[in-house]
C-alpha cells in the first residue's frame, strides 16, 4: 500500500496534482498496488485545466521557480505496472489489479467555508510564502509559531477551524499584524485579519460571565466585555493612556521613569521594564495648532487643502512631527487644518477588540467626512493608522465610506511627493545643504504598513529629489510592531527580529529616519541613537 496525499483534486476526473521536490509519491504510488490519497476537502478544483495557475502559484511563491521539480499528475487507476514479487511466472501485473482510495477529509472545513471571517483560510494553497515573509516565524521558527499540523501567519486560522481556539491561542500573540504576508500570499488572503478576529474571539472565550460586566461598561471606554483580559484592556485603550499621560506631563513621564513603578507596571501590564516608555508632550499636537492661531496659508491662495491627521502618537508624544509636517505642507502652499478627531482604533485592534476598533473606526469617518465633501485631502502621519484607513477599515465600516476614506488619504510623504510632481518647489523644503556639516547620508527604514499598502518608498523619492544620499534598510519589520516590543513575554523575539537593522546600520554616521513610531523607538533601542521622521528632516527650520 503507497499512500499520499494530494494537493489538488480534479472533481470531473479524479486526478490528483503532486507537487514534491523529489519524486517519491511516484514511487509510492508505482511500486505499489494499492494506492490510498488523502486530502482536505478545499483541494478539489472542477476540472485539471485549473490545475496550471495553482502549479504556478506555488512554486514561485514557495521556492522562488517558475516550477518545481516534480510535477505528478495520476488519474486512478494509474495505469503503471507494479512488480508481482511472489509470482515466478507473471514478473508483473497489470493495472487491473491496482486498487484505488481517495480519503476526503472535513475535520471543520466545512465549518470554516460557512464562516466568513475564516473562509478564506481554505483558500491557502501550503506554498510557505506568509512564513517566509514573516520575521516572527523566522525567528521562532517551527511550530513554535504553530499548532501541530500548521505553522505560520496562517496557521492561526487552520487550527482554529481544525483544532479549536485554545490550540491557536497558544501562539496567536505572535502576528503582530505587521501585515507583509499580505502582498506575498499568491492567492491574497488577508491573513492579518484572520488572526485578529481569531484573538477577538479568544478574549471573549476568556469572558467570565459572573463578572459585573455593567461596572466595566461604565468605567472602561471600550466595548469589551468586563472578562477582558487585564493587559490586553490597558493596551488596546493606548488612546486613553496617551490622553491622560499628555494633561499630568511632565509629572507622568517622571512616574514612568522611577524603578518601583517600572516594576509594577511590568508584573500588572507584562511592559517590560527594558523598554523606554513614550515620552509625552504637555501640549498635544491639536493644542499647538489652535495656540498658533491655525493655519499660516489663506485658503483663497493655497494649492491645496488638507486635514493633518492628528493620530494618538504624533498628538499626544510625538509632537514634533507634527509640527514639521505642518510647517512642510505650508511651505509648499497648502491650507492645512488639525481638527480634534479620535484615534483609528489600531491598538484595540492589535489586540483582538475587533468591536472597539469598529466604533473608532464610525468615529473617525464621522469626524473627517465634512472635510472630504469639502474636497480636503486627509494627510496621515504615522503609517499604521494610514494602513487602517486604507486596509482595514474595509472590514470595520461600510463600503462606499471605507472607499471615500481611501481614496482622500495620503501619507505625509507620499503627499509632499505629490506636490513636487505636480509643479510644488522643491526649494522650499531643506535640502542637506541646511543641516549640520551639509551631511547628506540617511539611513532608511520603511514602516512595514507603508511597504504593504505601497508608500513606503516616497519617503525614499522625495529625499533623494532633495540631494539626500538614501540607503534603505533590507528589512521588512523592524520587530517592534506597536505593542508587540513592549510585551515581557516578546521582549527577546522583538530584538531578535530587529537584528539586521543593527547589522545594516549599527554604526552609521548617516542621519538615522523611519516613518512609524514604534520603528523609531526600535531603532533607538538597537542603534543607541534616536531616529526621526523622514518629514522632520524636509521640513523648514522654525
Amino acid at each position: 500500500m503507497g499512500i499520499t496525499g494530494a494537493n489538488f483534486i480534479a472533481a470531473d476526473s479524479g486526478t490528483l496534482l503532486l507537487v514534491t521536490s523529489e519524486g517519491n509519491a511516484r514511487k509510492t504510488v508505482t511500486a505499489t498496488d494499492t494506492h490510498v490519497a488523502v486530502a482536505g476537502v478545499e483541494k478539489l478544483v472542477p476540472t485539471v485545466e485549473e490545475f496550471a495557475p495553482f502549479v504556478e502559484l506555488i512554486g514561485r511563491s514557495g521556492t522562488g521557480q517558475d516550477i518545481t521539480s516534480y510535477i505528478s499528475t495520476l488519474t486512478p487507476p494509474v495505469d503503471s505496472p507494479v512488480p508481482a514479487f511472489d509470482a515466478d511466472q507473471e514478473p508483473v501485473a497489470g493495472a487491473d489489479d491496482r486498487a484505488f482510495h481517495l480519503v476526503l477529509v472535513d475535520n471543520g472545513r466545512m465549518e470554516m467555508r460557512d464562516d466568513d471571517d475564516l473562509k478564506e483560510t481554505l483558500y491557502c494553497v501550503r506554498c510557505s510564502a506568509c512564513a517566509n515573509a514573516c520575521g516572527n516565524f523566522q525567528s521562532v521558527g517551527g511550530h513554535a509559531f504553530g499548532g501541530e499540523t500548521y505553522s505560520g501567519g496562517i496557521a492561526t486560522g487552520w487550527e482554529t477551524g481544525v483544532e479549536g481556539l485554545d490550540v491557536a491561542a497558544d501562539f496567536n500573540d505572535l502576528c503582530t499584524g505587521c501585515s507583509r504576508c499580505v502582498p506575498a500570499c499568491p492567492v491574497g488572503i488577508d491573513i492579518p485579519w484572520i488572526n485578529t478576529v481569531v484573538r477577538d474571539r479568544i478574549n471573549r472565550g476568556e469572558t467570565d460571565p459572573s463578572r459585573l460586566d455593567w461596572a466595566f461598561e461604565e468605567l472602561v471606554p471600550d466595548e469589551e466585555p468586563g472578562g477582558l483580559d487585564l493587559r490586553t484592556r490597558l493596551v488596546g485603550n493606548y488612546e486613553t493612556l496617551a490622553k491622560w499621560g499628555s494633561r499630568t506631563a511632565p509629572v507622568a513621564n517622571r512616574l514612568a521613569e522611577f524603578g518601583p513603578v517600572r516594576a509594577a507596571v511590568e508584573r500588572i501590564a507584562g511592559i517590560d521594564r527594558r523598554r523606554e516608555l513614550p515620552t509625552f508632550a504637555r501640549e498635544s499636537f491639536v493644542e499647538w495648532f489652535d495656540a498658533r492661531g491655525g493655519a499660516a496659508v489663506d485658503p483663497a491662495t493655497a494649492t491645496r487643502e488638507a486635514v493633518v491627521y492628528p493620530d494618538t502618537a504624533t498628538n499626544y508624544a510625538d509632537v514634533e512631527r507634527g509640527k514639521a509636517a505642518v510647517r512642510a505642507l505650508e511651505a509648499l502652499d497648502v491650507h492645512v487644518r488639525v481638527p480634534d478627531l479620535p484615534g483609528s482604533g489600531r491598538p484595540p485592534l492589535s489586540q483582538g477588540m475587533v468591536a472597539t476598533a469598529e466604533t473608532a473606526a464610525h468615529d473617525v469617518y464621522a469626524g473627517v467626512a465634512t472635510h472630504i465633501d469639502a474636497g480636503r485631502d486627509i494627510v496621515v502621519i504615522e503609517p499604521s493608522d494610514l494602513a487602517m484607513f486604507r486596509r482595514e477599515y474595509e472590514k470595520l465600516i461600510p463600503e462606499a465610506s471605507h472607499e471615500r476614506l481611501a481614496d482622500a488619504s495620503y501619507d505625509i510623504m507620499e503627499y509632499l511627493y505629490g506636490l513636487i510632481e505636480n509643479g510644488g518647489d522643491p526649494d522650499a523644503l531643506r535640502s542637506p545643504t541646511e543641516g549640520a556639516g551639509g551631511a547628506n547620508g540617511v539611513a532608511y527604514h520603511p514602516h512595514c504598513q507603508a511597504r504593504t499598502i505601497g508608500v513606503g518608498e516616497h519617503a525614499t523619492a522625495v529625499l533623494e529629489a532633495l540631494g539626500y544620499d538614501v540607503r534603505v534598510s533590507e528589512t521588512e519589520c523592524c520587530g517592534m510592531a506597536g505593542s508587540f516590543g513592549y510585551k515581557t513575554d516578546y521582549y527577546e523575539v522583538s530584538m531578535d527580529v530587529g537584528e539586521p537593522l543593527r547589522e545594516q546600520f549599527g554604526g552609521t554616521d548617516r542621519t538615522v529616519v523611519a516613518a512609524g513610531t514604534s520603528c523609531g523607538e526600535q531603532l533607538d533601542a538597537l542603534l543607541e541613537r534616536p531616529a526621526s521622521h523622514p518629514v522632520e528632516l524636509v521640513a523648514p527650520r522654525r
